[in-house]
């Protein structure tokens, strides 16, 4: 699985963000119809007051969670995947519990915030002058476009690793897993309607720089490396698997993500892994740390990778003084 696609399900906000926003199923009356033989899943539906209430009454936990304390005020880490089913989205009695007790929410990208997606939408947006794919690639991604049910006039105005990306994850939908279910959002919808502040770790342009180049050859091998993955039907499975593990909560699996991922086998691509989680987990805890000490409970959710390792968020805000304890869910599955 590329790191591209793996950082859309588990580690950047900012693909299942645009996602949900933009990519629809079905075609419109200026794109290519949508092979008959293509069975198209359903779109993610919006459930009413009466569901909504009813998901809530029968909500478990599912996730990873840790509590950290210092100086007498609890930081709450939760680990998040950005892709999930409506079943997983309402918050179990544990992470209600702890979004209640804290001061502020501190999120990834506050993806409620339309501040924040504009200027996200701005960051991804296929520039004017940009040259175009290789007409193979384009070919290529086209068939996939039109093999997910995406009409490709929705993504025209992306960037073509957004549009490479979104398709990808648009794969999730035959598992029933969608953006707009997303975690984060999810926990982000919860805190505004408690009326908790919510914070940015990050911004949409330092999630948007490690989706996209400049470079049309760094842009042609993103979206060759997603169309290989795609074409032979990795993708999906992956994520099954990286869904699967986030929902019963095995630490131990993503811990070893490493190792049965197939993505970390080149210099290149060890070093773009770097970038995604060794160079900004510090960030986060220098974050998570700073706003502790000015007086504020946190919760904080992130991509459930940011977990894991010597280098994940638990092990970093202990690095900092903090004492730090799995939270074990009475509802574990």
């Amino acid at each position: 699985m590329s790191w591209r696609a793996l950082a859309s399900a588990f580690l950047l906000v900012a693909a299942p963000a645009w996602a949900a926003a933009v990519a629809e199923p079905g075609g419109t009356a200026d794109a290519p119809a949508i092979a008959a033989d293509v069975r198209c899943p359903p779109e993610a539906g919006q459930p009413t007051a009466e569901q909504a209430a009813a998901g809530m009454r029968a909500a478990v936990d599912s996730g990873l969670m840790w509590k950290a304390t210092k100086g007498g005020r609890t930081v709450w880490l939760y680990g998040t995947i950005h892709v999930a089913k409506l079943s997983w989205a309402y918050p179990g009695p544990d992470v209600m519990h702890a979004l209640m007790a804290s001061d502020v929410v501190a999120l990834e990208l506050d993806v409620t915030d339309a501040g924040v997606i504009d200027r996200l939408r701005k960051a991804i947006e296929r520039r004017p002058d940009a040259p175009a794919l290789p007409e193979a690639l384009q070919r290529r991604l086209a068939a996939q476009m039109a093999a997910n049910c995406i009409a490709p006039d929705h993504l025209a105005s992306l960037r073509p690793e957004m549009q490479a990306v979104t398709v990808d994850l648009a794969t999730a939908r035959q598992f029933g897993l969608y953006p707009e279910y997303g975690i984060d959002t999810v926990i982000a919808g919860v805190a505004r309607t408690l009326r908790k502040p919510l914070r940015s770790l990050e911004t949409p342009e330092s999630q948007a720089a490690l989706l996209v180049s400049d470079d049309p050859a760094e842009t042609a091998r993103t979206v060759g490396e997603v169309l290989d993955e795609l074409e032979g039907g990795q993708s999906p499975q992956m994520l099954q698997r990286l869904a699967g593990d986030w929902q019963r909560g095995d630490l131990a699996d993503l811990d070893a993500y490493g190792q049965w991922c197939d993505c970390l086998d080149t210099p290149e691509q060890r070093a773009e892994f770097v970038k995604l989680i060794d160079e900004r987990n510090p960030l986060m805890a220098d974050k998570i740390a700073k706003w502790n000490a000015e007086g504020k409970s946190l919760f904080v959710a992130v991509g459930s990778l940011h977990m894991t390792g010597r280098i994940g968020l638990p092990e970093l805000l202990k690095a900092r003084g903090f004492q730090v304890e799995r939270v074990p869910f009475a509802d574990a599955h």
